[in-house]
């Protein structure tokens, strides 16, 4: 009997390896996609009794990626598990600059694997979870990492922006999907805070005559404003066990 199921995307490095890491519970199943396995994951969960499956998947191809996740849910049995979880953390660094300044293949990986694969994966983590009982007693959950970009806009991170945007307002549209069946699943888009992570060594390294808000994030680290990748972990993963987690799709760690 597996008491929770959880399905990680971009779980290899930064907040999503911590929160892999801090997902390794007895009696679970973990299931993290990324584009690399951790070795020091499975030799962590090796001690662990609890079942970790690692996938080594391009999420720039989502729809493959869907269909095994449906797939790959519908071996389980509905009725012997306590709550379901998809977590939608993948994304891709977009160039720092003007829209203009990246190529159109660049800009589609972005909007593939942080929007488009958040999309479908959680689609299709609907559609194999209809019925189950962990959805029938609101234990079953989708959450989006977002960020605070998705609410304002800012000059050089156009596609960033977008994505990010998108994953807030999709949310808010599935949310209303589900409370109108009545025992839906509950769905939050959670922008996490600034943390210590690749994407703020790419903003901090980025051509600034481009980037007029780049001292920004080089005040941040002066500063000593950057959540370390597992004290974020924690605050999301506290954020998801809450028991209004749903009552509002978009929100922020630091509100």
């Amino acid at each position: 009997m597996s008491s929770s199921i959880t399905i990680l995307t971009g779980a290899s490095r930064g907040i999503g390896a911590a929160i892999a890491e801090q997902l390794l519970l007895p009696d679970s199943v973990l299931l993290c996609i990324s584009r690399h396995a951790s070795d020091a994951l499975a030799a962590k969960a090796a001690g662990v009794p609890m079942r970790l499956e690692q996938w080594k998947r391009d999420l720039a191809d989502p729809v493959s990626v869907a269909e095994q996740i449906e797939l790959w849910l519908g071996a389980f049995d509905p009725a012997r598990c306590d709550a379901v979880t998809l977590i939608n953390n993948a994304g891709v660094l977009a160039r720092v600059g003007p829209l203009d300044a990246s190529t159109n293949a660049e800009l589609s990986v972005v909007l593939r694997v942080g929007l488009e694969a958040a999309m479908l994966l959680t689609a299709a983590f609907l559609r194999a979870t209809l019925g189950w009982r962990a959805r029938e007693q609101g234990h079953c959950k989708v959450l989006n990492i977002s960020s605070g970009l998705g609410r304002r806009p800012m000059a050089a991170s156009a596609a960033y922006c977008a994505v990010k945007a998108g994953m807030d307002h999709f949310s808010r549209a599935v949310a209303l999907d589900e409370a109108h069946r009545g025992s839906g699943a509950k769905i939050v888009a959670l922008a996490p805070g600034v943390i210590d992570t690749d994407m703020q060594v790419h903003l901090r390294a980025a051509d600034s005559s481009g980037f007029p808000e780049q001292h920004v994030f080089m005040d941040l680290q002066s500063q000593g404003q950057l959540a370390t990748p597992h004290d974020a972990a924690a605050r999301v993963l506290a954020y998801l066990r809450r028991d209004d987690f749903g009552s509002t799709p978009v929100a922020d760690i630091r509100e």
